[in-house]
C-alpha cells in the first residue's frame, strides 16, 4: 500500500513538474491597452459617451511572451524621482526579495517579489553593478523582463562606510534608551537598514 502511494504521489509531482515547465515557456498573446470588457460594459449602459479612459490606455502593450526562452533579461529600475535603468537587456539581476537574496535570469516564472533593505546587483557578462536599495517591489514577467521600483537606492561606491558605521552606532545608542513605542520603531528601523547598509559594504 505504501509503495502504490509513494507512486501515485511521485507521478503527480512529476505532472506538476512538467505543467510548471509548460506555463513558463508557453507563448501568451501580448497584453491590449484598453479593456474590452469594460468598454462592452460600458456600451451596455450608453452609446452616446465614449467609453472614459483609464490607466491602461496610456499604457503601451507588454510585447507577447516568446515561445523559446531569450538569451537576454530586459529590465527596468525606477525611482520616484527618475529612472535608473530603462529596457536594458542584461544577464541576470539579484534582488534583495523579503524572503531571501533572489536571482531572477531571462524566462522566470511572473512573480512579485516585496524587497528589503539589501543589495540589489545587475549582471552583463563580467561586470556587476551593485545599489542599496532601502524597499520596495520586484515585477517579474513571464516574457522575461522585469520592473524594479524602489523608494531609495544609491550605488554601492557611492556609499561612505564611516558614516554608515557612525549611524548604525546612533540608532543602536537610540534603541538602548527609546521609553515609547515610536520611538523603539524608529530607532529600529534605522538599526535595521545601517545594519543591511554595512553587511553590503563588508560582505
Amino acid at each position: 500500500m505504501l509503495r502504490h502511494a509513494a507512486h501515485r504521489l511521485a507521478s503527480r509531482a512529476a505532472a506538476g513538474s512538467i505543467s510548471r515547465r509548460a506555463l513558463a515557456t508557453a507563448p501568451v498573446p501580448a497584453e491590449e491597452g484598453v479593456d474590452p470588457a469594460f468598454v462592452e460594459s460600458w456600451k451596455k449602459v450608453t452609446n452616446i459617451i465614449e467609453p472614459p479612459q483609464t490607466p491602461m490606455s496610456a499604457m503601451k502593450p507588454r510585447p507577447p511572451t516568446p515561445d523559446s526562452i531569450p538569451s537576454k533579461l530586459t529590465v527596468n529600475f525606477v525611482l520616484p524621482y527618475k529612472s535608473e535603468i530603462a529596457n536594458k537587456e542584461v544577464d541576470m539581476i539579484m534582488v534583495p526579495a523579503t524572503t531571501g537574496l533572489m536571482g531572477v535570469l531571462p524566462g522566470h516564472v511572473s512573480t512579485i517579489a516585496e524587497l528589503k533593505p539589501g543589495v540589489l546587483s545587475v549582471h552583463e557578462g563580467n561586470d556587476v553593478t551593485k545599489y542599496f536599495v532601502s524597499s520596495g517591489f520586484a515585477f517579474i514577467h513571464a516574457n522575461s523582463i522585469t520592473d524594479v521600483v524602489a523608494i531609495e537606492a544609491v550605488p554601492l561606491d557611492q556609499i561612505d562606510a564611516s558614516l554608515v558605521q557612525k549611524g548604525l552606532a546612533e540608532f543602536t545608542a537610540k534603541l538602548g534608551s527609546a521609553s515609547t513605542d515610536l520611538e523603539k520603531a524608529e530607532a529600529q528601523i534605522g538599526v535595521d537598514v545601517h545594519s543591511a547598509l554595512n553587511a553590503a559594504l563588508t560582505g
